[in-house]
């Protein structure tokens, strides 16, 4: 799936030349709210899968939309992370300080005919939406209109007609088909308001830190398919993925938008631990959870059984964690 096209764009990004021997994953949170237990499993689980094998772990934080990003959050999350024992490679780094760099690759994608610019607002798109919530089939209302570039718009990622289904093998999921144009549409690569979009940024903040695993929740592997779109239309290596389950509420919400999604203390770091390793299927032993940190990670990293994971995209919280 990492074969460039003929048509590929060449990104002046700074690509790196040669595979990387270890392992080298990341946590990239959005300081938009505190960490929460969600969090921590998505950390954990990144965290394991580098550090088992000897490899790098970064922590990126996702800032680009200014907006949402909540005053002192970024060092928050720096003592919080700390007090639960996690370490990260070199220094934090921050996508608002790659706006250049995105800036590249978008005109790389441009030179090589693959953007559009999408003047459609969001409540048009809406309306396509089949029920609300989810997410609409963009139907390419803009990409023959000479004029949707005369005022405020978006840019989207062309996909061609003839792209095949996207096929790659998830670590945790197993085997994922997606056809993009069919099931998603182009997708938005900047926004109206002149933001980068996710898809775009993640992927060139991968390729430039040396990525080479992507371990995250479930929520988002329907978006990798988009992504290495991107990545072969900008010669970009694929990471392997492996998406972790998401924690739930009972009736099926997600735990970062419920009543659960508490801030983590450093008073309950231990347990907090013990448990996210028993919602990853470790199978913690019950004296670990009135253990240290350090201990509780020592054992996690000598027993990280991956595979015990298989086919697992949802953990139900059911009563008050430890």
């Amino acid at each position: 799936m990492n074969d460039a096209k003929s048509s590929t764009a060449t990104a002046t990004t700074g690509t790196a030349e040669a595979p990387l021997q270890a392992p080298c994953g990341r946590f990239a949170p959005t300081p938009s709210g505190p960490l929460h237990l969600g969090s921590l499993l998505a950390a954990a689980g990144s965290y394991l899968s580098a550090r088992s094998r000897g490899g790098r772990w970064l922590l990126r934080i996702e800032d680009l939309d200014r907006d949402r990003c909540v005053p002192g959050l970024v060092d928050e999350f720096q003592r919080t992370l700390e007090w639960f024992g996690f370490e990260w490679d070199g220094n934090v780094s921050f996508q608002s300080d790659r706006i250049d760099l995105y800036e590249d690759s978008l005109r790389a994608l441009q030179r090589a005919g693959r953007c559009y610019p999408c003047r459609c607002s969001r409540s048009m798109l809406a309306a396509l939406a089949l029920e609300p919530g989810v997410e609409p089939v963009y139907p390419g209302t803009c990409r023959h209109d000479p004029a949707a570039g005369s005022g405020p718009h978006a840019l989207r990622f062309a996909i061609a007609a003839d792209q095949p289904a996207v096929v790659f093998v998830d670590e945790l999921q197993g085997p994922v088909r997606q056809d993009c144009l069919g099931e998603a549409g182009d997708f938005v690569i900047r926004r109206r308001d002149g933001h980068f979009a996710y898809h775009l940024a993640v992927v060139v903040d991968d390729e430039l830190q040396g990525v080479t695993e992507v371990v995250r929740g479930c929520d988002l592997l329907t978006s990798a398919p988009r992504q290495i779109l991107l990545q072969q239309a900008l010669g970009f290596r694929t990471p392997r993925y492996a998406h972790l389950p998401l924690l739930t509420e009972p009736d099926g919400r997600k735990l970062a938008k419920s009543r659960r999604a508490v801030p983590l203390m450093p008073q309950d770091a231990a347990a907090q631990l013990w448990q996210v390793l028993n919602w990853l299927e470790q199978a913690p032993p019950a004296k670990l959870a009135r253990a240290t940190v350090a201990e509780v990670w020592a054992w996690a990293l000598a027993h990280w059984r991956p595979e015990w994971l298989a086919g697992c995209r949802e953990r139900r919280v059911e009563a008050a964690p430890a």
